[in-house]
């Protein structure tokens, strides 16, 4: 009889913590919750250039809700839609037509692809990911300020990204990092952050490691728990820029990334200050399961049932299938019960307490994903901090503050400018 008790209260918590848009949440044409949430997620980046709002609305309302394919289809039609119209633009020497174009159509494929995942095998996956890296890379080439693709050295291969720059002058200036968590890429990342931060005066390193992005789909290096062995390569390669301040360099993880980032700071000393956007304390401890039930878990009998009651619930529910299946994906396992125990390593608990350098924890009021966990890990850290909230009242309680940039990346970056202009600058370059 535990294993009947066990099964719906493991699946349940899944559908909660990796299902993006929490529940009690504003809809957004849909009423599916990752529907409604990647649609608020595709529209959320018109204020950065990455979307129009009409055409983000004439793709949706053509979508069959749940129908995946629909999803897929429309959205691609969307962003090669926008895609021939940048070209078009560049024949004819529009260079910021075309700009605009191709970082809405980077955009758009990402959206397309995302609930590809399902069947991990689909070449969909790679070949839609290149086209909105291509495009983001066609549009980053017209654009105002410096945005160069880059390649870090990384264990025999190398993790891709971006070096956004204020300007062409190699002055050396602060350096924010920034990496997604679960489900996002290096692309995304210059529309939700690094276009906000280079107007402020930072240089920007996007990056992708183990899981994410480039790296997962084409290189198939999937998550590990131990990121500093990730972000290191990273610190090393921005300390080989001649426009980074050594002594001004932050680190910021969004989403899954607030476990991610607090973890590399742990050990990667030479970050001087770190925002988890949410904070994660305990990937695996949200599923508040029993002791015994963490032994059904490890058991043959009772992860065969747990694997039967999820694969059940992936056919009928398209929020719940998205979860699960990027589990999988990301993770390389080959079962939602193995998923669940490779959970567990992503913890805090025993390394909160390293982290000598500032941080700032970021929590959402309606982001139900991992409810408590922010101020969890913001209560376990021993070094300089501060927890910022952000409330319904601003339209900003979702997740990562999705359909509220604005307002997120003014407190967020309001806090950062004053933590690291009270870092002493190192000596200007010559």
């Amino acid at each position: 009889m535990k294993n009947a008790f066990l099964i719906p209260h493991c699946w349940a918590w899944v559908f909660l913590l990796f299902t993006a848009h929490p529940s009690g949440s504003m809809e957004f044409v849909f009423k599916g919750k990752q529907y409604s949430f990647q649609a608020l997620r595709a529209v959320t980046y018109a204020v950065a250039g990455g979307a129009d709002i009409g055409e983000v609305l004439n793709t949706v309302y053509r979508i069959q809700e749940g129908a995946d394919e629909s999803w897929f289809r429309e959205w691609n039609q969307t962003a090669e839609q926008r895609k021939k119209a940048g070209e078009a633009f560049l024949v004819r020497g529009r260079n910021i037509s075309a700009r605009q174009e191709f970082f809405r159509a980077a955009n758009y494929y990402r959206t397309a692809e995302f609930f590809l995942h399902t069947n991990p095998e689909d070449p969909r996956i790679v070949t839609v990911s290149k086209k909105g890296r291509d495009c983001f890379i066609k549009a980053a080439q017209l654009a105002e300020h410096p945005i160069q693709p880059v390649e870090i050295p990384f264990e025999g291969a190398s993790l891709p990204g971006y070096f956004c720059l204020v300007d062409n002058s190699g002055a050396e200036r602060p350096l924010l990092i920034v990496h997604s968590g679960f489900d996002g890429t290096a692309e995304e990342l210059y529309f939700s952050t690094a276009c906000f931060a280079v107007e402020r005066g930072y240089n920007v390193l996007l990056f992708e490691g183990p899981g994410q992005g480039r790296v997962i789909r084409e290189q198939g290096l999937p998550f590990r728990p131990n990121w500093e062995t990730v972000v290191t390569p990273v610190v090393e390669y921005a300390l080989s820029r001649k426009e980074v301040d050594p002594k001004r360099m932050a680190l910021m993880g969004i989403s899954f990334g607030g476990y991610l980032a607090p973890r590399a700071v742990a050990f990667e000393k030479r970050i001087k200050v770190c925002i988890a956007n949410g904070g994660v304390y305990d990937f695996h401890l949200a599923a508040h399961l029993t002791p015994e039930e963490e032994q059904d878990l490890d058991t043959p009998e009772g992860a065969e049932g747990i694997d039967k009651a999820m694969y059940g619930t992936m056919q009928t529910d398209p929020s719940f299938r998205w979860s699960i299946a990027n589990g999988l994906f990301t993770f390389h396992a080959q079962s939602p019960s193995e998923w669940l125990k490779m959970t567990r390593p992503y913890t805090m608990k025993d390394v909160a307490s390293q982290i000598a350098c500032p941080m700032l924890v970021v929590d959402s009021e309606g982001d139900a994903e991992m409810p408590g966990q922010a101020m969890k890990l913001f209560e376990a850290l021993e070094c300089p901090k501060d927890y910022m909230l952000f409330t319904r009242e601003e339209g900003a309680e979702e997740h990562c503050q999705m359909g509220a940039l604005s307002i997120s990346n003014a407190r967020i970056l309001d806090w950062l400018d004053e933590k690291l202009t009270n870092a002493a600058p190192a000596k200007p370059s010559l």
